[in-house]
């Protein structure tokens, strides 16, 4: 398992000492080697397509509050050094995330190789268009690490009128892959119907389940914030 350095998204919250540690006390656990990082990062900037593509933003790991002695391309080296990826693709990160400065999984993530899931909106006045716009042209421009154009498949945001704060998490893209299931966020809005057929019919060898998210949303981030997919030990 990878252990990346953790400063609370650039020194937003403190204490974090034990936050920190929380990679290597799990990896210690379950009796698993650490691979080691200096790179301060954090899982929500990271999305895997297990065939050496890696999607990420070019506002997170970049950002000074996170790792200022470090160019882009150390950071890309660093991420196929530590993830064993072959390609990094650096999306736009959203200019209005200054909670986690642009997590890639607010806004994109593999529904298989090949195919990404993007956040968007049907709303042409919605302040962030433009911003969905550049994600879904920089995708269009690039190829996988096989080689392949991308399949860009997008659901829209839950509506702005759901917001309790400045910070709440709107992205129906936050969402947990478990085994054989997708774990997907709900706000209790006609959205959440357009979200789920869409999901079943993208992945139809899962099973598409919501959950209320209004009261970890309020906190600025969603499902897929407060998870992680652990791969089964090895024997």
């Amino acid at each position: 398992g990878v252990c990346f350095e953790f400063n609370a998204w650039g020194e937003k919250y403190q204490p974090y000492d034990q936050d920190a540690l929380l990679g290597q006390r799990i990896l210690e656990s379950l009796g698993l080697p650490a691979i080691r990082s200096s790179l301060v990062a954090e899982g929500g900037g990271i999305c895997v397509d297990g065939e050496g593509t890696l999607l990420t933003t070019d506002t997170c790991f970049p950002n000074s509050n996170r790792n200022p002695g470090w160019s882009r391309d150390e950071i890309e080296a660093e991420l196929m050094r530590t993830l064993g990826v072959d390609k990094v693709i650096w999306l736009p990160g959203d200019p209005l995330d200054d909670e986690t400065d642009g997590h890639v999984d607010g806004t994109a993530t593999f529904a298989r190789p090949g195919a990404v899931i993007i956040a968007g909106t049907e709303d042409a006045g919605d302040p962030r268009a433009a911003y969905f716009d550049s994600v879904r042209e920089c995708l269009a421009a690039q190829t996988d690490a096989q080689g392949r154009a991308f399949e860009i498949l997008e659901i829209p945001e839950a509506d702005e009128s759901e917001m309790r704060n400045d910070r709440f998490c709107l992205s129906y893209v936050n969402f947990y892959y478990a085994n054989g299931a997708v774990v997907a966020p709900s706000y209790g809005i006609e959205h959440d119907a357009v979200v789920r057929e869409r999901l079943q019919s993208w992945l139809p060898d899962r099973e598409v389940v919501l959950v209320p998210i209004r009261d970890v949303a309020e906190g600025g981030g969603g499902i897929h914030c407060i998870t992680q997919q652990q791969p089964a030990t090895p024997g």
